[in-house]
C-alpha cells in the first residue's frame, strides 16, 4: 500500500501545481488594474511555478494571459523565450508585449519565433525596422579541412626527431588527400542537383518571405518594397521600379528568382495587381503570369537589374569643368593636320 502512495505522489504533486498555476493566473485575470506591488508579486509566483507544471497546464496558462491588457515585462520576456509551441499563441495574439521585448525576443530566438511575431495583426515601424534588418543566421556544414596536427616534442636523440618528423609529414599528406577526395565528390554530387536546390542563387529567408506575404496582405507598398530591396541587397529605387509594373510580370520575375512559394507568390501578385485575381479557365491570371516563368531566365534577368542598380548608384557624376575639358580635348584630337595631309598627299599620287 505504502508503495502505492509512493507511486501516485509524483503526479499528485504535479497536477497540484498545476491547479495553483492557474488559480495564480485567474487571479491575475481578474485584476483590471493591477498594482506594481500587484505585478511584482505575480511576476515573483509564476516563473516558478510553470517551470513545475506540466506541458498542458503551461499552454493553457499561456493562452489565458494572452488576453490580458497588462502583463509585468519580465513575465512577457519569458514566455516569449518558450518553445514556440507553448510561445506562439502569446507572440500572435497579446496586446500586453513591449516593442522592445518582442525585437528582443526576434534576435534571441529562431526563424518560428520571428514568423509568430510577424503575424501579429499590427507592429510598429520599430518592430518592422528591426525585422527587416534582421539576419538568420543558419549554421553550415564546415568544409573539409586537414586537421591540425599538434606539435610533436622533440627529444634529445636526433634519431627519434626524424622519426617524428616523418610520421607528421605522412599525416599530413593523408589528411590532404583526405580532404581532397572529399572536394571531389561535393563537386560530383552538385552535377546531378535537382531543380529545389538553390544552391548559390539569392534565396528568400523565411522572415523575409513572412514579411513579403504580410505586407502584400496590409497592401502596404512601402513596406514591401523595402523589404523586397533587402532581399535583393539592392536600391530601393530598384524595388519600386519592379512594383511599378502594372502586368505583375516583373514582380513575379524577382519572386520566383529569389524562391517564394508558388502559391504565396500568387498571392502577393493578387493583393497588388487585383486585375490579376481574375479567374480564367479555372485558374486565375496570376496564376498563369507565374506559371508561365522559367527560373532560368528569371535569375537572369534579375542579376542583370541588381548589376545595373549597382552601376547606377556605384559612382558619381564627374564634375561639369572635367568633362568639358575632357569633350574639348577629345574634339580637338580627332582630326589632326598632318594626318590629312599626308592622305591628301598619297590620294594625289
Amino acid at each position: 500500500m505504502r508503495d502505492r502512495f509512493r507511486d501516485l505522489e509524483g503526479p499528485l504533486a504535479v497536477r497540484k501545481k498545476d491547479v495553483v498555476l492557474m488559480a495564480t493566473v485567474s487571479s491575475f485575470e481578474s485584476l483590471s488594474r493591477p498594482t506594481r506591488s500587484e505585478l511584482r508579486q505575480f511576476a515573483e509566483l509564476f516563473t516558478p511555478l510553470f517551470q513545475a507544471s506540466s506541458e498542458q497546464a503551461k499552454r493553457q496558462a499561456v493562452a489565458a494571459l494572452s488576453q490580458c491588457e497588462t502583463m509585468p515585462a519580465a513575465v512577457a520576456l519569458f514566455i516569449g523565450n518558450q518553445p514556440i509551441e507553448i510561445a506562439a499563441p502569446f507572440l500572435i495574439a497579446s496586446k500586453a508585449i513591449a516593442d522592445d521585448t518582442l525585437i528582443t525576443i526576434a534576435r534571441m530566438q529562431g526563424a518560428a519565433h520571428v514568423k509568430a511575431i510577424v503575424s501579429r495583426d499590427s507592429l510598429s515601424p520599430k518592430v518592422i525596422d528591426a525585422l527587416v534588418a534582421l539576419r538568420q543566421t543558419q549554421p553550415r556544414a564546415a568544409a573539409a579541412s586537414a586537421p591540425i596536427t599538434e606539435p610533436v616534442t622533440v627529444p634529445l636523440s636526433p634519431v627519434q626527431v626524424e622519426s617524428n618528423e616523418a610520421e607528421a609529414l605522412e599525416e599530413q599528406r593523408v589528411a590532404n588527400e583526405e580532404a581532397l577526395r572529399g572536394r571531389i565528390l561535393d563537386l560530383a554530387s552538385h552535377l546531378g542537383r535537382d531543380d529545389k536546390d538553390r544552391l548559390g542563387l539569392r534565396t528568400l529567408t523565411d522572415v523575409q518571405e513572412a514579411l513579403l506575404v504580410r505586407f502584400a496582405r496590409s497592401h502596404e507598398a512601402t513596406h514591401f518594397a523595402t523589404a523586397l530591396a533587402d532581399a535583393l541587397s539592392a536600391s530601393r529605387w530598384l524595388a519600386e521600379r519592379i512594383m511599378l509594373d502594372l502586368s505583375g510580370q516583373q514582380l513575379g520575375t524577382t519572386l520566383t528568382s529569389l524562391g517564394m512559394g508558388f502559391l504565396d507568390a500568387v498571392f502577393v501578385l493578387e493583393r497588388f495587381y487585383p486585375h490579376l485575381a481574375e479567374q480564367q479557365h479555372n485558374v486565375t491570371r496570376g496564376w498563369m503570369v507565374l506559371d508561365a516563368l522559367d527560373p532560368e531566365e528569371c535569375h537572369e534577368r534579375v542579376e542583370a537589374w541588381r548589376r545595373a542598380d549597382r552601376y547606377t548608384y556605384k559612382a558619381e557624376a564627374p564634375d561639369s569643368d572635367t568633362s568639358r575639358r575632357t569633350e574639348t580635348h577629345r574634339f580637338i584630337r580627332q582630326a589632326p593636320v598632318q594626318r590629312d595631309m599626308r592622305a591628301l598627299g598619297r590620294r594625289s599620287r
